[in-house]
C-alpha cells in the first residue's frame, strides 16, 4: 500500500501501456503523424485519450464540447466512444492542424459526429449560450489557450448539465506549479486556476496525475 502516487519512470510507463492501452489503429496512426509536427508536444497521451473515452462510456454521454482540437486525437477518441447519435462540438483556430483532424475523422467514419468551429473558443461558447445551449452538454474538455482557462471553465460550467463533467488538461504544468522558484506568468496563472477550482463549491473535484495533470470537475 502507498499513501501517494508512484513516480512513473519510463520503464514503468511502458509497462503500464503494455498491459492497459487498447489504442485503436486509427488513433495510433494519427498519433504517429502528429509526432512529426513541430508542435507535437500539444498531443495528449494515448492513455489519457483512453481514460476520457472510458469516462464518456461510463456517463452515457451523448453531447460533448472540446476547446482545443490540434490534430484531433482527443476529439476522435471521444467520438469513437460516443453512441451513433452522439455529437462533439470541436473548437479551434487553426485550419492547418484541424485539416489533419478532419482527414482522420473521415477515415474513422465519425466525421458526422463532429462539428468543427474555426473561431476563438470564447466566441463559439458565447454564441452557443446565446442560442440556448446552456445545460445541454454532458462533457467538456478544455485544452486550449492556458491564459483563458478560467474564462473557458466558467462558460463550460454553464454549458454542462448538473452531473455533467468538465475535464481540464495540463493542470500540473510539467510540475512547475509545485516549484516555488517558477514565477513566470503562465505558471502563476495555472496555480491560481487550480486554487480557484479547489475552492469552487459548485463542483465536485478530482485532479488526476495522468499525463500533464487532468482535473475532473463534476457540476453539482
Amino acid at each position: 500500500m502507498s499513501s501517494q502516487n508512484l513516480i512513473i519512470e519510463t520503464n514503468l510507463h511502458n509497462y503500464l501501456l503494455s498491459v492497459s492501452l487498447r489504442e485503436p489503429e486509427i488513433l495510433a496512426q494519427l498519433r504517429e503523424e502528429t509526432a512529426q509536427q513541430a508542435m507535437a508536444i500539444m498531443q495528449i497521451a494515448p492513455e489519457q485519450g483512453q481514460f476520457m473515452a472510458l469516462l464518456i462510456q461510463l456517463m452515457g454521454a451523448k453531447k460533448t464540447i472540446e476547446l482545443g482540437v490540434f490534430t484531433g486525437y482527443s476529439s476522435l477518441a471521444v467520438a469513437l466512444a460516443l453512441p451513433p447519435d452522439g455529437k462533439v462540438i470541436a473548437c479551434d483556430v487553426s485550419e492547418e492542424y484541424t485539416s489533419i483532424a478532419r482527414r482522420y475523422w473521415e477515415k474513422a467514419g465519425v466525421a458526422d459526429k463532429i462539428e468543427l468551429h474555426i473561431a476563438p473558443a470564447l466566441e463559439t461558447l458565447d454564441k452557443l449560450l446565446a442560442a440556448g445551449e446552456a445545460g445541454s452538454f454532458d462533457f467538456a474538455f478544455i485544452d486550449a489557450d492556458k491564459s483563458a482557462y478560467y474564462e473557458y471553465y466558467e462558460r463550460c460550467l454553464q454549458m454542462v448539465r448538473p452531473g455533467g463533467l468538465i475535464a481540464i488538461d495540463n493542470v500540473l504544468w510539467s510540475g512547475r506549479v509545485a516549484d516555488p522558484s517558477e514565477q513566470d506568468n503562465r505558471t502563476k496563472y495555472m496555480r491560481a486556476f487550480n486554487e480557484k477550482l479547489h475552492q469552487d463549491k459548485r463542483i465536485n473535484l478530482s485532479l488526476m496525475p495522468i499525463a500533464d495533470g487532468l482535473t475532473l470537475a463534476v457540476k453539482r
